[in-house]
């Protein structure tokens, strides 16, 4: 927060608040980073506690949450033997009406604290049990004959066991505001906000913002200051986001790709086997756009699995071909890799192009001759694993990066292969099979171009989807023997969240023993696949079971991306209630390749949480990859979802990228509006705006200095 020059009053270390002192000052740092009196001002409450209003007993109701009492106190009785001591006391209202309050811990205080006969406000849950009403470890004060009663919202707060021993409890932190804002005034918060902002989207300034987020009189109060922080926290993300897109145009300059030439036609007209769908059209008009402009290209293309990305990327690499220039592109397996360059040189078939694939299992004079077919640019297109960043990997002239399941890997790998040309950029195609929900990608990709290939290519039949318990197993076998006899292949999926686990291999083992027994040979033939064998054994089960010299493949995940068997027409996925909804999709998606219609079986334990019905519901219902995201994103929220840690989401304070969509929406409409009118922010009413984000960039850089 130090948006202003030379020292601010929230700069100020938080151990200088009055009730805080070294022991918590330590014990807020390290439990949650509240360093300073402005890292305070920024710990935001989750809910609060409606105080404004006094209830009469004779009005309770077991449902309501919380009441709050004005009364008198009667005599304080214990009851039971030493550990197990209470006590207890009638409280009555001026209607004459009377509740029993109850305290197990505390004794000793209680008894000294609290005076029969006195006038005290209550606050807690009523609960009804034996025919009475009472409240079990009420929260209590003496009653103000001036206020009448506490008339507020209280704040909560969340807190850690640690926190709560060293007396920073809910109630503690509502404190430790209490005398911060004692401290702080108006001047002290400087609005980083440009006024025509604040006035278009009726956000009120940012000191009443945090004094009524902290301390509101009422609930109106709370929304208004609530909805003003969100935006800004929102607003701030989209300006780095579109200024680090602003930048890349301005700084990052691209080839120029001028024509669309014989290579490209050639492969379009006389070697392409299918008509491209209009959704993937689409999308190759707007990369051919994205590389005539003299920029950087940088997009991300998102599109269901068999959605044919693949062909829309090599599309594009003929016409870096054409141009004079080479392509690579880079999967996150060596399987994925290698199904790639067979796609690829099956559909290049007869057509005169250098196409190659490097992986960590190419080694030594098969290695030293690809790097001189690349350097000398007989190689024209490259596939290949992370393998292709290594220092000894030398284009002749890159003009054109794909990089798929891009969430695999690091910004610091993507970025190295930016580097293996001088001067400009090689354009970058980032692909991924994952679909994103729309917020999602606002933020997480909202400095990359999206384009969406939403259709299927024509003739595939949607995957019908159903949920079975596991007492219902036989049933299954049956199933899966009638579609072998139709000479389909099946695959079985078993989770193994972690290698080590071993009650997940011995489950996957088990599974495999069993199905054996059901599949006996040599009438039936099965495969397993796991992540403990080695890739030469993986690769030879896999390569089995494509030629289908294997009725049914028993396998964990490592099938999620990568095999393509157009035959393989039923997925059968164990303890599926263990599996991410997007996983879950994932897996699907590899059947329902080829022309005959196919199947995915969820096996379940009977007993599943509320959460898992959601899933596997959502799953039977609809194979929309977009329906999906959106529901796995309300089920997981933002923090779970790969990619998100680069966002700066996992940062958010306040905001929530569900619940507040339309918001972020109109946050990025505002950003976009003053990085076009004003791309550097020189304007005089941005200069807090500029100066603010300067701070924040250096303390993000910062922080992480703190944390010892």
């Amino acid at each position: 927060m130090n948006e202003k020059q030379g020292h601010n009053i929230l700069d100020t270390p938080i151990e200088y608040l009055r009730g805080v002192g070294p022991k918590r000052g330590d014990v807020l740092r390290k439990q949650v980073e509240i360093f300073t009196f402005g890292d305070l001002l920024e710990y935001y409450p989750f809910r609060y506690i409606d105080k404004t209003q006094l209830h009469r007993i004779a009005d309770i109701d077991p449902d309501m949450p919380s009441v709050q009492l004005k009364g008198t106190l009667g005599n304080l009785q214990t009851h039971g033997e030493q550990r197990m001591q209470r006590i207890s006391a009638a409280f009555t209202d001026a209607g004459g009406d009377t509740i029993e309050l109850t305290w197990f811990q505390g004794l000793t205080f209680i008894k000294s604290a609290l005076k029969p006969g006195k006038q005290y406000l209550v606050f807690g849950k009523p609960v009804f049990k034996f025919g009475k009403y009472s409240i079990v470890h009420p929260e209590i004060q003496a009653a103000d004959e001036e206020t009448g009663f506490d008339s507020r919202l209280e704040p909560v707060y969340n807190t850690t066991d640690v926190m709560k021993k060293n007396g920073l409890t809910s109630r503690g932190i509502y404190k430790l505001v209490q005398a911060l804002f004692e401290k702080i005034r108006p001047t002290d918060v400087t609005e980083i906000l440009p006024d025509d902002l604040l006035e278009e989207y009726r956000l009120i300034n940012r000191f009443n913002a945090f004094k009524q987020v902290h301390l509101p009189a009422d609930a109106e109060e709370a929304k208004h200051a609530r909805h003003r922080l969100k935006f800004e926290e929102f607003f701030f993300i989209q300006m780095r986001l579109l200024q680090r897109k602003q930048n890349r145009k301005t700084t990052f300059h691209g080839f120029v790709f001028e024509k669309v030439g014989e290579v490209f036609n050639h492969f379009y007209h006389h070697q392409l086997p299918f008509e491209l769908t209009g959704a993937q059209k689409r999308v190759v008009k707007e990369l051919r756009r994205d590389t005539l402009t003299g920029h950087q290209m940088n997009r991300l293309v998102q599109g269901d699995v068999g959605s044919g990305k693949t062909v829309v990327a090599l599309l594009t690499a003929l016409i870096a071909i054409d141009n004079g220039f080479q392509a690579c592109i880079m999967a996150p397996t060596e399987i994925l890799a290698q199904q790639h360059y067979q796609n690829m040189s099956s559909l290049l078939a007869g057509m005169d192009i250098g196409i190659d694939i490097l992986t960590g299992s190419v080694k030594g004079k098969a290695r030293r001759n690809l790097l001189e077919k690349l350097q000398l640019g007989i190689t024209k297109i490259l596939v290949g694993t992370h393998a292709l960043i290594e220092g000894t990997v030398v284009f002749k002239n890159l003009g054109l990066v794909v990089i798929d399941e891009q969430h695999r890997f690091g910004v610091a790998q993507r970025a190295s292969l930016w580097e293996k040309t001088d001067e400009k950029y090689p354009h970058i195609l980032v692909m991924t099979a994952t679909p994103i929900p729309r917020t999602l990608a606002m933020t997480v990709y909202g400095d990359l171009d999206v384009s969406v290939i939403d259709e299927l290519p024509p003739g595939r039949k949607p995957i019908k989807t159903s949920h079975v318990f596991e007492n219902k197993r036989l049933q299954v076998f049956e199933f899966m023997r009638r579609q072998i006899a139709e000479g389909r292949q099946i695959y079985v999926v078993y989770p193994l969240i972690n290698e080590s686990e071993a009650l997940d291999y011995k489950n996957l083992m088990d599974g495999f023993e069993s199905i054996s027994r059901a599949f006996p040979m040599p009438q039936y033939q099965v495969s397993i696949v796991h992540g403990q064998m080695s890739a030469a054994d993986k690769e030879f089960e896999m390569q089995r079971f494509k030629r289908g010299e294997t009725h049914i493949m028993v396998a964990t995940t490592v099938i999620e991306v990568g095999v393509d068997v157009p035959n393989a027409s039923v997925m059968i996925i164990e303890s599926a209630e263990r599996f991410g909804l997007s996983q879950l999709h994932q897996l699907r998606g590899r059947v329902g390749r080829g022309a005959n219609q196919s199947y995915c079986i969820l096996i379940t334990g009977q007993k599943l949480s509320k959460e898992g019905r959601v899933r596997m519901n959502t799953m039977v219902e609809t194979s929309d990859g977009f329906k999906i995201a959106e529901v796995d994103l309300k089920l997981r929220g933002p923090g779970d979802i790969e990619g998100t840690q680069q966002s700066g989401l996992q940062n958010l304070k306040i905001a929530d990228i569900v619940r507040d969509s339309h918001l972020l929406q109109t946050a990025r409409n505002a950003a976009a509006h003053i990085i076009t009118a004003d791309p550097t922010l020189d304007a005089p009413q941005h200069q807090a705006l500029k100066n603010y984000i300067a701070a924040q960039n250096s303390q993000t850089r910062s922080k992480w200095s703190k944390i010892s």
